[in-house]
């Protein structure tokens, strides 16, 4: 499975998921990077080399220059968002703004290209589902968001944008997939990620902070198991249309466990210290895939353990 020949355009393709996914893709295809570079992966990577991959510092609010640099693709990716609780938090009006108008002009722009446009995908989140996600299907949205609780701006900006999506899939046939990840991790994250910044504040023998008490479940995913899934929808047109939960069902442990496992792993001296919590957070949260390996035949092949361990020793070769 290989796709080939194609010409891509990935907003957010700065970050973790972007670069990581443009590795898989840069092979065999001209790729187009837009990205304001908020959170840049991209310089820890080889990938300004690549004499096909074009950079296009943009905003994803800025029709124009997206409309000007969108022209003639086959695919698109849609990364670019504003994510991470305490940035969340700190600006839910910037976050309604770039994770629903962007997603907006980012299909009136695919709209345009409709003639070469193949395949659509969009990154959406496993915050749709609530506080409570235990095993969720597809079709289980049932969340219960507070309005005036800026912690769930994100959530609601996201499923807007779902909507946005699949109204644009009816009404114009813009070929959609839309993908629910769960809680991903590994080398390069930037940014937000209780992984990320245990691993870093382990690594360098610091108190690794826990918000709350620690007992939040969560199925953690590594990021090959991400990409695999996004290439199995690129290479399937039963996809279009759909919505996919991608996780890890088996990679299972609270926040506190996290902790433990990676102070073990690293072979750290730090202490778990705890936060009070200052937000509505997530109890639990653990997907059903059912669907994704039905459909795509994908399922997920590194377990917890083994992902730490790639990710703490990747960030260990950058301390």
């Amino acid at each position: 499975m290989r796709i080939k020949n194609k010409k891509i355009f990935i907003t957010g393709g700065a970050g973790f998921i972007g670069t990581s996914l443009i590795e898989k893709l840069v092979k065999d295809n001209e790729i187009i990077i837009y990205d304001n570079l908020h959170r840049d992966a991209f310089s820890k990577t080889n990938l300004a080399n690549f004499k096909n991959i074009k950079f296009m510092k943009g905003d994803i609010l800025d029709f124009e220059n997206i409309k000007k640099n969108i022209k003639s693709s086959n695919i698109i990716i849609h990364l670019a968002a504003i994510a991470g609780v305490d940035t969340v938090i700190e600006n839910p009006v910037l976050t309604m703004q770039v994770n629903i108008l962007g997603t907006f002009n980012i299909l009136a722009a695919a709209l345009l290209t409709k003639n070469t446009l193949e395949h659509m995908i969009d990154f959406s989140t496993s915050e749709v589902f609530g506080t409570h996600a235990y095993k969720v299907e597809e079709l289980h949205l049932k969340p219960n968001f507070s309005v005036g609780e800026a912690r769930w701006t994100y959530a609601v900006s996201k499923l807007t944008g779902e909507f946005l999506m699949h109204s644009y899939f009816i009404q114009h046939n813009i070929p959609i997939t839309i993908v629910r990840p769960f809680n991903i991790y590994g080398p390069r994250q930037v940014g937000s990620g209780a992984i990320h910044h245990f691993i870093l504040k382990a690594l360098k023998n610091k108190d690794l902070v826990i918000n709350g008490d620690g007992s939040q479940i969560r199925a953690w995913c590594y990021i090959n198991d991400v990409l695999r899934a996004i290439l199995l929808i690129l290479d399937n047109k039963k996809a279009i249309g759909n919505v996919f939960n991608i996780g890890n069902p088996r990679s299972v442990a609270t926040v506190y466990d996290l902790a433990q496992k990676i102070i073990k792993l690293s072979g750290s001296k730090s202490k778990i210290i705890f936060k009070p919590l200052n937000y509505v957070d997530v109890e639990i949260r653990i997907p059903n895939i059912d669907k994704a390996k039905n459909i795509l035949k994908y399922a997920p092949q590194v377990d917890l353990e083994e992902g730490l361990i790639k990710t703490i020793n990747w960030y260990k070769g950058q301390c």
